[in-house]
C-alpha cells in the first residue's frame, strides 16, 4: 500500500514544498504528508484498491496532541489540581479550538475534500491537523511532533492567561444551575447525516418538560455543549 501512495503522489512537489515551508518539518517520507489531509468524504482508491483518507491518522494525533498538551500544562502549572488542568487541556484541545489553530497555521489550503466546506463547518482544518500530528509522530517520533505541537502552535497561538478565564464548560454549567435550583434537566440527543455522508449531532435540552435550547455539532459532546451554551445565556445570564 505504502508503495501506491508514494507513486501515487511523488509527482506532488510543490504541495510538500509549501506544506513543509508552513509546518518546519524536512521529512524523510514526505508521501505520507497527502493522506493527513484526505477527508473520509473524498477518500482515494488506489492500484492495489485500498482506500486511503485520514481517519485513522487523526485518531493517532488525536492521541498524542492529548498526551503533549496534558504534559506541558502539567509542568506549566506546578499548584495546580486535577480539575484545573482538566479543564484547560479541554479548552485548548477541543473540536472549535482545533479549528482556529488549523486556519492559523495555514493548514485550510491544503485539505481536499469533494464536501462543500459550507456544509460540513470547519471541522474538517481540526480533523486535518489532528492528522497531520499522527504523520509528524509517525515520520519523526514522539520528541520532534511534541517541538511542532509546542513551537508553531502551543506558544505561538494559545494565550494561556486568557484561557484560564474562559469558560467552556457550559454543560456542567447549566447542571449545576439545574441542581442548585431544584430543575429536572435532560440532555437528549441523535445522530443524523448530510447529503455527504457526514455525522451530524442534535441534542435538546429539556427543563421541567420544556424545551430550552437545541445545539448542533459534529460530535455529540460538541452537540451538548452548544445546547447548554445557549441554555446557559437563556437561563444563567
Amino acid at each position: 500500500m505504502l508503495n501506491s501512495i508514494r507513486f501515487l503522489f511523488t509527482k506532488n512537489r510543490k504541495f510538500y514544498v509549501e506544506l513543509f515551508d508552513v509546518i518546519g518539518i524536512c521529512s524523510g517520507n514526505p508521501e505520507l504528508y497527502k493522506v493527513a489531509f484526505i477527508h473520509k468524504s473524498s477518500p482515494i482508491k488506489l492500484s492495489d484498491g485500498s482506500i486511503v483518507n485520514n481517519e485513522r491518522l487523526e485518531y493517532l494525533g488525536d492521541a498524542i496532541l492529548d498526551a503533549i498538551v496534558a504534559d506541558y500544562l502539567f509542568n506549566i502549572y506546578l499548584q495546580k489540581n486535577e480539575g484545573f488542568l482538566s479543564q484547560m487541556r479541554s479548552k485548548i484541545v477541543k473540536r472549535k479550538t482545533l479549528n482556529l489553530l488549523a486556519i492559523k497555521i495555514g493548514l485550510d489550503r491544503f485539505i481536499n475534500t469533494h464536501t462543500p466546506k459550507s456544509n460540513c463547518g470547519k471541522h474538517f482544518y481540526g480533523d486535518a491537523l489532528e492528522a497531520l500530528i499522527g504523520v509528524i509522530y509517525l515520520d519523526k517520533g514522539y520528541k520532534q511532533t511534541k517541538k511542532f505541537i509546542l513551537n508553531k502552535i502551543i506558544t505561538k497561538h494559545i494565550n494561556l492567561k486568557e484561557l484560564e478565564t474562559t469558560e467552556s464548560d457550559f454543560k456542567s454549567r447549566i447542571i449545576e444551575w439545574a441542581q442548585k435550583n431544584y430543575k429536572e434537566i435532560r440532555f437528549e440527543s441523535k445522530e443524523e447525516y448530510s447529503e455527504f455522508k457526514i455525522p451530524l449531532f442534535i441534542c435538546r435540552i429539556i427543563v421541567l418538560n420544556d424545551l430550552v435550547s437545541e445545539g448542533t455539532g459534529h460530535s455529540k459532546k460538541e452537540a451538548e455543549q452548544n445546547a447548554a451554551q445557549l441554555a446557559y445565556s437563556k437561563m444563567c445570564e
